[in-house]
């Protein structure tokens, strides 16, 4: 089981995040705050935030969950240091919330492509080798997704064999698809076995 904290200045937005996510498979919503020095230390494993405004983040802070439809929103996770932190836009589906939440808790980074797009500006074009970038840049589950891809399993039969849910499965492949830059498993299958990354 998943523990969420949720932060939301709003209380009709905390109100509206709790039903959704305390509804949801695998999750349970321990705390609720209007900022995130009100949540206490190790009581959730990963914390839902819809208020940029209050986002005041302690040291070692649990994965966090920005909602927001502000990309400007996203440079305060990048120099929090967080290891693990994800942002999806403010009406995000259930599903979203739900599988986004339960990849942080993985140790996953998740993200709208719309929110991330422009945060590949900030890094000079010249530093980058876009083949090592991408190798590195992919998770030892998102391989084993990959390489599941490249078998022909089908994401019910990926999820089994992982020991994870559709869902995630589904999330592994969006960011298979952003890093690898496809728009579907075939191509992301070619790339992959083009890169290394797949054992036939």
């Amino acid at each position: 089981m998943v523990r969420v904290s949720i932060v939301a200045s709003a209380r009709a937005m905390r109100i509206g995040l709790r039903q959704v996510l305390d509804n949801l498979p695998e999750l349970s919503v321990v705390s609720e705050a209007s900022n995130i020095a009100q949540i206490t230390a190790g009581e959730a494993d990963v914390l839902v935030v819809a208020s940029p405004a209050n986002f005041v983040l302690r040291e070692n802070s649990v994965p966090i969950l920005l909602l927001t439809d502000e990309p400007d929103d996203i440079h305060a996770l990048l120099n929090a240091g967080l290891r693990t932190w994800g942002a999806l836009p403010v009406d995000a589906s259930e599903d979203e919330l739900g599988a986004a939440v339960r990849a942080l808790a993985e140790g996953l980074w998740v993200g709208a492509p719309v929110l991330l797009r422009g945060l590949f500006a900030l890094i000079p074009s010249q530093e980058i080798d876009q083949t090592a970038f991408t190798a590195q840049a992919l998770t030892a589950r998102e391989t084993e997704v990959l390489q599941l891809t490249a078998q022909g399993l089908a994401n019910k039969q990926i999820a089994v064999n992982l020991g994870i849910s559709e869902h995630t499965v589904k999330f592994h492949l969006s960011s298979l698809y952003a890093k690898l830059d496809v728009t579907n498993r075939t191509e992301a299958v070619r790339a992959g076995a083009r890169q290394g990354l797949i054992v036939f």
